[in-house]
């Protein structure tokens, strides 16, 4: 009977401890060798989006690739989502000793990029952010204030009641925006379809509040930037990165002709071979 009781406490405890895994604010796989390099994706993005890069890079760069809490059958956490995330990657990079590592970012994950490269006891190489912005809720909202950004909203409220075939409907209608293949928007609909709901409403919250236009004043190392031209425009895109970044001092500025958000995977060989160039550069 006692070895009984002993087994249950010890499968009780084992179960705890998974799901105490299974709770992290971020979830990293690691592949390759060389030089650290922490791929973040976008909001709703699972990590293996960066699978034809990794690829590429895993037989001269070690690779941890990133899925965040809540996207990718990821388990989601507690709120605020966001400053867990960062907070997490930060502590990941200083615990695995991921010296001079390069950061790539898309969209949020490029927001995150931006804000571990303004982390001082961070030490990074380079950041490279594909289509994201510093502060993406300044462009979105009018007399924009992080303040008045919360999670009880009639919006918010209004997305978390939705039934699955109306949100099914609102995710095919934003993933047209997003890229110009319909392969491509059939993959970023489904992304968010299979997103937990709620980081989904009040994650995205988090992700418009979050400001760094000031903080890039701190950051010395080296930044790229890779715009997509589409639906906007290249005019339009070059002002609204030239307003978004007027703080940051210096930094490469890469245009995407002929593709939305997801360059990715609107142009995958020129992407492929952008990113190559870029890390093989001299800093």
């Amino acid at each position: 009977m006692k070895s009984v009781i002993l087994l249950l406490v010890s499968f009780v405890f084992s179960l705890s401890i998974y799901a105490k895994n299974e709770s992290q604010p971020v979830h990293v796989e690691v592949t390759g060798k060389g030089k650290p390099i922490v791929l973040i994706p976008g909001f709703t993005v699972p990590g293996d989006i960066w699978d034809p890069l990794v690829k590429k890079l895993e037989k001269n760069y070690e690779c941890h690739i990133v899925t965040l809490a809540g996207f990718g059958g990821k388990e989601p956490i507690e709120f605020p989502w966001l400053p867990k995330v960062n907070e997490s990657l930060k502590n990941y990079i200083l615990k695995n000793e991921l010296q001079n590592a390069t950061i790539i970012g898309h969209s949020l994950g490029g927001t995150i990029a931006t804000w571990l490269a303004t982390q001082k006891d961070l030490k990074l190489s380079k950041i490279i952010l594909i289509d994201a912005l510093p502060a993406s809720g300044a462009l979105m909202i009018p007399n924009f204030n992080p303040e008045n950004l919360a999670y009880e909203s009639p919006y918010n409220n209004q997305q978390l009641a939705m039934d699955d075939a109306a949100f099914e409907q609102t995710a095919a209608a934003m993933s047209k925006g997003m890229s110009v293949k319909e392969s491509a928007q059939e993959k970023i609909k489904n992304w968010i379809l299979e997103s937990d709901r709620k980081t989904y409403v009040y994650g995205y919250t988090d992700y418009l509040k979050l400001d760094l236009r000031e903080d890039l004043k701190s950051i010395s190392i080296p930044v790229t930037i890779i715009a997509a031209s589409q639906p906007y425009g290249e005019e339009m895109v070059k002002q609204t990165y030239k307003n978004q970044y007027a703080n940051l001092t210096d930094y490469n500025f890469i245009m995407a002709e002929d593709s939305a958000h997801f360059i990715m995977l609107d142009k995958p060989s020129w992407f492929l071979e952008q990113m190559q160039m870029i890390l093989s550069s001299k800093e």
